[in-house]
């Protein structure tokens, strides 16, 4: 069991635009099936945990649909309406609480960080990170969401092309230094 942080980035660094928007992304061609793909990651996949900006971007994408099977932590600190049926617990504060809470319900399946990047800093904060996987499109946004606003050392283990995406990934470094 791991938790990952599993995401795309503009080649300057940014998840999402300073409006929240991913539509940059969904216009590049990626094999949903070929490496390092969603498809594949997703399987195994047994908790996840979004902001709330994230979880928004879903259901509007998704007009309303919740499209994940997996009990799902929302970090927020705002009224969401949570999708019926929906397996959604809203959640704020520390993420080592939450954290466990998901590990016990991934039933020994991987924690995914969806988004966004502040997020993910919090879990690598309390030493919860483990991976970090990055779809890089090619595609500059000048500003917005940062990938990760944190100063993390990493360790590279994989790379490869999936069509117009570069993909890596990469361990986190708890033997390295911290930096100022």
């Amino acid at each position: 069991m791991a938790t990952h942080y599993f995401t795309a980035s503009s080649l300057d660094g940014f998840i999402a635009t300073a409006d929240h928007s991913l539509d940059w992304l969904l216009s590049r061609d990626i094999d949903q099936e070929g490496p390092m793909s969603y498809v594949e990651f997703e399987k195994g996949v047994g908790a996840l945990a979004m902001g709330a900006s994230t979880f928004e971007w879903v259901m509007g994408h998704d007009e309303g649909r919740w499209g994940y099977t997996q009990p799902t932590w929302v970090f927020t600190h705002r009224e969401l309406e949570v999708p019926n049926g929906a397996d959604v617990r809203l959640s704020q504060g520390d993420v080592r609480r939450a954290h466990a809470e998901m590990v016990e319900a991934a039933q020994g399946r991987d924690v995914w960080i969806v988004g966004g990047g502040d997020l993910a800093g919090q879990f690598a904060d309390a030493g919860l990170l483990d991976e970090v996987w990055v779809q890089y499109a090619p595609v500059t946004l000048g500003s917005g969401a940062p990938l990760l606003p944190r100063a993390l050392e990493l360790e590279l283990i994989d790379v490869a092309r999936n069509r117009d995406f570069l993909c890596g990934r990469y361990r986190i470094r708890r033997d390295a230094v911290e930096r100022p």
